[in-house]
């Protein structure tokens, strides 16, 4: 499809994983109806964005795939003759979790899954707790690897790799028609509005900098308003801490432009048409794909490249 209309529908936590569900079909049924070929959910869309704090009981939360939520969700797909992109808590065995995306397709055929690569552990994401980061594939792809839809095929990626121009480049390079994000990120509700606007500034500008370095279009679905994280009895700080999501999700086209954006802290399902065809005649005038230095890059796989040079000179005494 050359041309497609893109919703992305960003709301604040639900009690339920099936409340949650019902809102979204609800949703889902409303951009349908608009016009949409392919719907973006945010990252783990069925709970409260439990990684705040490190508990057990927390595993509890997680599904297989093929199970409840994947069926819900590809019957949708189906009945209303469009792709989703959903995030779940994934139980791939006993004891193995996974930050899970899952695409399904316009006839409710799971067209594929994309296990999050980069895994952060930072105080209010402790997500290496829970998550185990998605597999190389025996292809060559790395994990890295584009679904194939009716409508294109989805460079699927999650939050904490959006903040990676590696992930991007390699999912592009795999012939990608689109980049899509769910996400989960906000402030610290302590940090200053100076320093909430660096970070968000920041964040919108890198994806975009995907879109412009890749001639491809993206999505970016992240969640909205405050979620308390749970304060221990011994802390000394008995106030209410929690991350105060940021929401401004986004569609953007091939060099950057924003299509359609949301605001900080509103529930909204933004709307846009992106011209898939476009790419073909951007990369002609920007022709990043053509001009990359593959043999100069060979230290790109490198953790560091420590360019300090230690020499052994001798004084001669005269």
């Amino acid at each position: 499809m050359s041309v497609i209309k893109i919703s992305a529908i960003q709301h604040k936590c639900l009690a339920t994983a099936q409340t949650s569900l019902n809102y979204l079909r609800n949703k889902i049924a409303d951009s349908a109806k608009q016009g949409a070929k392919l719907i973006v959910l945010q990252e783990l869309h069925n709970s409260a964005y439990f990684c705040q704090q490190e508990s057990a009981e927390a595993f509890d939360l997680a599904e297989t795939i093929p199970g409840p939520s994947t069926e819900f969700l590809a019957n949708l797909a189906k009945k209303h003759q469009c792709v989703i992109v959903a995030s779940l808590f994934e139980k791939r065995a006993t004891g193995l979790y996974h930050n899970t995306a899952v695409v399904f397709d316009c006839d409710g055929s799971l067209a594929g899954h994309y296990r999050k690569m980069h895994i952060p552990d930072d105080p209010g994401f402790y997500e290496k707790y829970y998550f185990t980061p998605g597999d190389a594939t025996d292809d060559g792809f790395n994990g890295f690897k584009p679904i194939q839809t009716q409508i294109g095929k989805i460079g699927l990626l999650v939050c904490w790799d959006q903040w990676f121009p590696e992930a991007a480049r390699l999912m592009a390079l795999a012939g990608a028609d689109i980049l899509v994000y769910p996400t989960a990120i906000g402030w610290d509700p302590e940090d200053t509005p100076d320093e909430q606007k660096r970070q968000l500034d920041a964040w919108i500008t890198i994806q975009r900098a995907h879109a412009i370095a890749n001639n491809l279009p993206l999505v970016s679905c992240n969640r909205t308003g405050f979620e308390a994280s749970t304060i221990s009895e011994k802390a000394s700080d008995k106030k209410t801490v929690g991350i105060q999501f940021w929401g401004n999700s986004f569609i953007c086209g091939q060099q950057g432009e924003i299509l359609a954006s949301a605001a900080v802290d509103t529930e909204e399902m933004l709307m846009a048409e992106v011209g898939l065809a476009n790419t073909e005649q951007i990369r002609r005038i920007w022709p990043y794909l053509r001009d990359r230095r593959v043999d100069a890059y060979n230290n790109i796989n490198k953790r560091f490249i420590d360019t300090t040079v230690f020499t052994n000179t001798t004084t001669k005494k005269s």
